[in-house]
């Protein structure tokens, strides 16, 4: 899966007018589980999906049991002319009981292009299986467990799968799939149509409402919020973005502009603290200052002697890489080039998720990697499997379909976009200007070179002064998906419940 925002899962940055997304108005299936119209007919003779199922579950978080009731269901997409065009399946996680108006509910999307909900499903939702970290195997899993790291005690949860992802479907051809669906501008607009229809449908408009985003979700994440805050009136009170690139720039000059250097010197160096038993908030403050400050004004003297002199020296002893390797590379640390050379005399590659992760080279002495990142190969298994027997099997929600967890057709023909699609900064800045109550929490694990963490540190640290607290970054131990590890995991969850005031 080459050029993947990850599991999230992201690799390179990908940064109608779906014009009636629809303008008609919505066929939904009865709340409930109950019987829906049979589907209506599409351009592609597509088997019709089951109706809308829903199973009551219990888990345990922090000690108390917690009832809830688990629901798969099916959005329409329609086209300016109320036919409908596509076909967008959530997953619900609901407290049962009496309805709190005053209870959150949080939305949330994973990235790709082409990734499905699955991952931060499992993240933040009260059943887990687990995938993403060093050792873990993919034959390995076997049953879904309580996951002690779940928001559902204080916010109902909806995973929103996007058009081509997890058993989410165009009904149209390729090529007005890809006219209305997988683009930058297209993305935003249908799937906060369908946020809004599922507010709609589920009566929860008058809820606090939160935006969760991985990776490239992470990217959609300030966007979705001031389309729905301007567009589709409903305004949300926080947004979190989870492991997100905000903005590409510097990333087509990597011989002239010192940020994508900058933006990935941190993460290798967080990496060798790690595997030294050195990472601590303190440590990476003075990488973060190096990097700012003398590191950037050596790169921008380019063949200056000196200059190359104390970079092979520091950035030698910050990442432990051999001073000659450095030295060739100008002090300009390459992720991919990194990820080989560091692992080299062990005979292993490391991940761009977390490059603490790692598994055999099966072609130590081919001049370039020959495999798939380690991470992204070795989730597939276990995510799909549990995602797919939880839908079928616990909720009974059975589809004659294929569930694509990391879609590589989507990112393919995904439209990166250009100028100001390739960011997302400047909604951040506008959604937080539209409302003074609104907060943004962007969280990012240290050994991430996918989406760096000092890319997100620059980001905010230059956001007005009047959003001081209300945009905030935490990082942990781990990487892409630090939530992987049970004490970043933990640590996630206190610094969200904190934005949602919960206690």
């Amino acid at each position: 899966m080459k050029q993947i925002f990850g599991a999230g899962v992201a690799a390179v940055m990908a940064s109608l007018v779906l014009t009636g997304a629809g303008l008609a108005g919505p066929a939904w299936a009865q709340e409930k589980g109950g019987d829906k119209p049979a589907a209506e007919k599409s351009g592609l003779d597509l088997p019709a999906f089951p109706a809308d199922k829903s199973v009551k579950q219990t888990t345990v978080i922090a000690g108390k049991t917690i009832a809830y009731t688990a629901t798969v269901g099916v959005l329409p997409v329609r086209d300016e002319k109320g036919k409908k065009v596509a076909e967008v399946v959530y997953t619900s996680y609901v407290l049962d009981g009496p309805r709190d108006p005053n209870r959150p509910i949080t939305v949330a999307f994973n990235g790709g292009p082409g990734a499905a909900s699955v991952y931060l499903n499992f993240a933040l939702g009260p059943k887990r299986v687990q995938f993403g970290a060093e050792g873990d195997s993919p034959s390995a899993f076997t049953k879904l467990e309580d996951n002690p790291a779940s928001w559902l005690d204080f916010t109902d949860l909806v995973f929103i799968d996007p058009v081509g992802t997890g058993f989410s479907r165009s009904l149209v051809g390729e090529e007005e799939t890809k006219k209305r669906f997988y683009g930058v501008k297209q993305d935003i607009e249908y799937l906060s149509r369908i946020v809004f229809d599922y507010l709609v449908k589920t009566e929860r408009l008058t809820s606090p409402k939160y935006l969760v985003g991985e990776s490239y979700g992470g990217f959609r994440g300030p966007r979705l919020a001031y389309e729905l805050q301007t567009d589709l009136g409903v305004a949300v009170k926080g947004v979190v973005l989870v492991s997100p690139l905000l903005t590409s720039a510097g990333r087509s000059s990597q011989e002239i502009s010192p940020l994508p250097s900058m933006w990935t010197l941190p993460s290798i160096a967080a990496a060798k603290l790690e595997r030294d038993g050195k990472l601590t908030p303190e440590t990476i403050k003075a990488v973060e200052d190096y990097t700012r400050g003398e590191y950037m004004v050596d790169l921008m003297k380019g063949s200056d002697p000196a200059a190359l002199d104390r970079l092979t020296a520091k950035v030698s002893a910050m990442t432990g890489l051999d001073p000659a390797y450095v030295r060739r590379a100008g002090g300009r640390l390459e992720t991919q080039s990194f990820l080989r050379e560091v692992f080299r005399d062990k005979g292993r590659l490391g991940s761009r998720y977390d490059s603490n992760v790692t598994s055999l080279d099966p072609f130590p002495f081919a001049p370039e990697q020959e495999v798939n990142d380690p991470i992204l190969d070795a989730i597939i298994a276990p995510t799909t499997s549990a995602i797919v027997d939880f839908t079928t099997r616990i909720v009974g929600w059975k589809p004659d379909a294929r569930y694509e967890a990391l879609s590589g057709t989507v990112n393919r023909l995904w439209d990166r976009g250009r100028g100001p699609d390739t960011e997302s900064v400047t909604d951040l800045r506008k959604a937080v200007s539209v409302d003074p109550k609104l907060k943004v929490l962007i969280v990012h694990g240290y050994n991430d070179l996918s989406c760096p963490f000092f890319a997100s540190r620059l980001v905010v640290d230059a956001m007005p002064a009047a959003a001081n607290g209300r945009v905030t970054l935490s990082n942990y131990p781990g990487g892409h998906m630090f939530y992987s590890r049970p004490d970043s995991g933990a640590a996630f969850r206190k610094d969200v419940m904190a934005l949602y005031g919960a206690k």
